[in-house]
């Protein structure tokens, strides 16, 4: 790529992924170049394929979930090809890195689909919580902590005035098992730690840390 083309590029994408500066949009479109040359993808012209993604992810933030990468991979392949792009590169780790918590809730909702199951909650507090005793069933306590939290966020919207005409009773974890994304993201804006109880479908803040410091400091070296 040509130093004209790579700065039309980094300018594009800085005005499209703002919470990066340039200068680090920069070191993300060299870290992709570098991706790029390791796949072996016929992809490889325009991007790297799934399993690029996921052993990046792995090295990086040590994300191991199938599901929760599949929905990463889903979440940053915006045109649904099968191939992360420079420009969904950049901009989807901006929402992964340094989100918003608007933007940041959408990983949540694993398979994609508007709602949040008792099978996509049970799927990241799995991934979450402290293995029981060997002697215990560790699922049927995680079942439990489900049934729990659907409760909560579901009866929260009867009891909340404000919030009650967001109740759907048609998607009352009752009757269907889920609770509409809707609900989901409301219950999350009213308390934030919500995202980090339901386990890593984000990187933790220490490894996040530690990839930019590694990405933005030595990559500008090279």
């Amino acid at each position: 790529m040509s130093r004209k083309r790579l700065q039309l590029l980094v300018e594009s994408l800085s005005r499209s992924a703002k919470h990066f500066t340039e200068g680090e949009v920069e070191c993300l479109i060299k870290l992709f170049d570098a991706l790029l040359a390791k796949s072996s993808s016929h992809f490889a012209v325009a991007g790297f394929n799934r399993t690029v993604f996921r052993d990046t992810l792995f090295t990086a933030f040590g994300m191991t979930d199938d599901a929760v990468l599949d929905r990463v991979f889903s979440t940053f392949d915006r045109d649904n090809n099968g191939c992360i792009t420079v420009v969904e590169w950049v901009q989807g780790l901006a929402v992964l890195l340094r989100g918003t918590l608007e933007e940041k809730i959408k990983f949540y909702d694993l398979n994609g689909d508007g709602y949040i199951s008792r099978e996509e909650m049970f799927q990241m507090l799995k991934n979450s919580l402290i293995k029981q005793p060997a002697e215990e069933d560790p699922d049927e306590g995680i079942k439990d902590l489900v049934e729990i939290a659907l409760k909560k966020m579901a009866m929260g919207f009867r009891e909340s005035p404000k919030e009650s005409q967001k109740y759907n009773p048609d998607l009352d974890y009752d009757h269907d098992g889920k609770l509409s994304f809707e609900d989901f993201e409301q219950a999350v804006r009213d308390e934030n730690l919500l995202l980090e109880a339901f386990g890593p479908c984000l990187p933790d803040i220490k490894s996040r840390i530690a990839f930019e410091e590694k990405v933005f400091l030595e990559t500008r070296k090279l």
